[in-house]
């Protein structure tokens, strides 16, 4: 594919993630289909081009507000994480990354024994959650569990998507990434990245 159009590509697609809160795949479809490049022989950008494209836009047009929505953001991951520790909660996604801003869900994979011990604390907490059907990392399809709560200004939901993965899953997710970083973190780790300048 021609460098120019895939730097348009992802271009496009980091306005729309941004913007209108879309995830990397579908982003990256409708940036191509905008731009007349949806054809089966299109290759997309891969997702490190878009995250760079990410945090271009966010610099550029969300540097005075997106810090303050990203906090918000991992504070209440933080609140969940810490209400579900007994799942082995780690923290994913663009709220882990860094890139998350007002229309981002917060992505937390839990660790369990048993895939359904999730679903009876939600109850026992009163909680009202939906299920739908992802992909875990080996390919497997699995239970994601989605919470509505308040956002980063009170008018908003935000929707915390908690992928429910088997205990054994744990060991390979902490690799790092092309880049060499984690892409996800434990409680912990998430407050040092708090506690960072």
């Amino acid at each position: 594919m021609n460098g120019n159009l895939s730097e348009e590509i992802a271009a496009t697609a980091a306005r729309l993630i941004v913007e209108e809160g879309l995830e990397y795949g579908a982003a990256k479809r409708r940036a191509a289909r905008d731009l007349g490049a949806s054809g089966r022989s299109t290759t997309l950008p891969g997702n490190d081009a878009i995250e760079d494209e990410v945090r271009a836009y966010i610099s550029l047009f969300h540097a005075d507000s997106q810090p303050a929505e990203l906090a918000t953001l991992r504070a209440i991951a933080a609140t969940w994480m810490e209400r579900l520790a007994a799942f082995r909660p780690y923290l994913t996604g663009a709220v882990w990354r860094g890139t998350a801003t007002r229309l981002s869900d917060i992505h937390i994979e839990l660790y369990c024994d048993d895939s359904k011990a999730a679903e009876l604390a939600l109850i026992d907490q009163r909680v009202d959650y939906e299920v739908s059907r992802g992909q875990s990392g080996r390919g497997r399809e699995v239970d994601v569990l989605n919470l509505f709560v308040p956002g980063p200004d009170r008018a908003s939901r935000v929707r915390i998507a908690l992928t429910v993965l088997d205990y054994d899953d744990l060991r390979g997710a902490l690799r790092g990434d092309s880049r060499g970083q984690a892409p996800r973190g434990d409680l912990a780790a998430l407050q040092r990245l708090g506690a960072e300048p």
